[in-house]
């Protein structure tokens, strides 16, 4: 039965947070950092209930001498698409317009509001699955081109009554969650989101000087051996993600072996899943369950290459304002806390974490380094106290990450 989420509250922030959110989105996170150039094409998908922000986001490409590209996407409509959608109409892939998008476009800007984040409650999850595996060919497009170097993105949240009644806050103390975490207080935010990435480097340069063959994670959730191997590198920052404060890499999925639980819930597809236990043979997911949503989990799982992992990510709590879920994946992978995070994400992997040039290997190169290739890419969250230790290519092993932080 679908969670009834009332609208209380009409809290929106100011004018001026506003545009120096725009600016961070704009002139930060696009272009791996660097902001946008004149001339170049961004596309804004923004949900019609962030208007206020749409306008912002506009204004700041326009002064930045580029090209906006806007489209309010409708919110509120998505269960009546799956209840009424037939096979065809849900797999329908307008493969010309689509590819001539693709071809346009230099940046994209994806926000996140949800009005109701539960409206998919109780629909077929096959049905949702369906859909979104229809659309791969559009994301196997727009991946080529980044590794081309050729187009980057963002992510980022629009604060909704419905979301902050589920983690149990005001609208305006939900706000101040991505106000706080975004840095959009500071006089020059665009300024300190420079100053952390420079600190996210100096942790991801230390990492990929210690030629990790792989991991091993112990905590009370957890007991994972993690294959890294000397092909890979390890990201975080740049702009991918506002905010963005963790440090990832995709393992080699063939070596990933182990348990774990999962403290925190997955919203996903309109649903929550909580509860998440995984373990982990040669690779694959052989057994999984959720205290709730786990019909939902195991279709999850039926995807192509969904049961195999594709992204290992821990969170330095030195670096992070979140203090609160905030039940959207966008933040909640980077929460802070006593213990800060670690997610695994099932499913796709992030061809960026190569350390060669990604634009020169094929299909069959990537399945022989073990970088996953789905349609399905969910970060799954814990907070519980975890110490990494790294086993590396010349023998020897050093702890990197304990209580919470990284130790290099």
């Amino acid at each position: 039965m679908k969670k009834n989420l009332q609208k209380t509250s009409s809290y929106q922030p100011s004018t001026k947070i506003l545009q120096k959110y725009a600016e961070v989105l704009v002139n930060y996170a696009l272009n791996s950092g660097e902001g946008v150039h004149a001339g170049e094409v961004v596309q804004c998908m923004v949900p019609d209930v962030a208007k206020p922000l749409a306008l912002q986001l506009q204004n700041a490409i326009l002064r930045a001498g580029a090209h906006p590209m806007l489209y309010l996407t409708a919110t509120g409509f998505e269960r009546d698409f799956y209840q009424l959608a037939n096979q065809e109409q849900l797999t329908f892939f307008p493969r010309k317009f689509l590819r001539s998008r693709v071809n346009l476009v230099d940046h994209q800007i994806n926000i996140i509001a949800d009005p109701d984040p539960l409206i998919l409650q109780g629909v077929d999850p096959n049905k949702i699955i369906s859909a979104r595996n229809s659309k791969k060919p559009y994301r196997d497009w727009l991946n080529a081109k980044e590794n081309a170097q050729q187009f980057t993105w963002t992510i980022a949240l629009w604060g909704t009554e419905a979301k902050a009644q589920l983690v149990g806050l005001s609208l305006k103390d939900y706000w101040q969650q991505i106000i706080k975490a975004c840095f959009l207080e500071e006089a020059d935010p665009v300024a300190k989101w420079q100053s952390i990435q420079a600190l996210q480097s100096t942790i991801k340069d230390k990492l990929n000087d210690l030629k990790i063959s792989y991991l091993e994670v112990d905590g009370p959730d957890v007991q994972l051996s993690v294959g890294i191997g000397e092909d890979r590198c390890w990201k975080g920052g740049g702009g991918r993600n506002i905010p963005s404060f963790e440090i990832f890499t995709s393992p080699d999925w063939r070596r990933v072996e182990g348990r774990i639980r999962f403290n925190q819930p997955l919203y996903r597809y309109g649903n929550v899943i909580t509860g998440v236990e995984l373990e982990i043979k040669a690779g694959r997911v052989v057994k999984a369950r959720a205290e709730t949503g786990e019909a939902l989990l195991l279709e999850m799982l039926k995807s192509p290459n969904a049961d195999k992992i594709g992204e290992f990510s821990l969170t330095d709590k030195r670096m992070s304002h979140i203090t609160h879920p905030m039940a959207e994946t966008l933040f909640d992978e980077n929460i802070g806390g006593p213990y800060g995070n670690m997610h695994l994400a099932l499913g796709m992997a992030y061809q960026d974490c190569y350390r060669g040039d990604p634009s020169q290997l094929k299909k069959s190169d990537w399945a022989a380094r073990g970088f996953n290739d789905s349609s399905e890419h969910s970060d799954i969250i814990s907070t519980s106290d975890r110490t990494v230790r790294a086993f590396l290519a010349n023998g020897q092993s050093q702890i990197i990450y304990r209580k919470g932080q990284f130790v290099i």
